[in-house]
């Protein structure tokens, strides 16, 4: 990181300012005692320290945020309508079985009732997600 710091930064940043590249940003935000060798070292001013963090949790950021859950949301209902054709497809498939050969009809008949607890299952799990998304986050 230093190396690379040693590009883009001015000469006098690396001369004094060794340890402010090394440490994290947010501890030399948080400590009062950094602000004044900060100042001096950084070409940042402090007001726009103030509107970048106050940018970040604004009522935009929420927004987006809250938009974001919804079209998550939104996306993981889709597998519900994904349960409902399989469980279709599974009892059609029963149908089309049974007017072949009528004499399997009880080992068809449990095929489809368990094709039927599987695709409503992984329904349930896409609708579980959707609301996890929605009130859990």
């Amino acid at each position: 990181m230093y190396a690379c710091a040693k590009f883009v930064t001015s000469p006098a940043v690396l001369r004094g300012g060794s340890r402010v590249l090394a440490r994290p940003v947010s501890v030399l935000f948080n400590r009062p005692e950094a602000r004044t060798e900060q100042a001096a070292l950084l070409p940042v001013s402090e007001a726009s320290l103030n509107v970048t963090r106050g940018f970040q949790t604004s009522a935009v950021s929420r927004d987006i945020d809250t938009a974001a859950k919804f079209i998550g949301a939104g996306a993981a209902t889709v597998g519900v309508a994904g349960s409902g054709a399989g469980i279709g497809t599974v009892f059609g498939s029963l149908i089309i079985g049974y007017a072949r050969n009528p004499s399997l009809k009880q080992q068809l008949f449990s095929y489809a009732i368990l094709g039927f607890a599987l695709s409503e299952a992984m329904g349930l799990f896409c609708l579980m997600v959707a609301f996890l998304i929605l009130f859990a986050m």
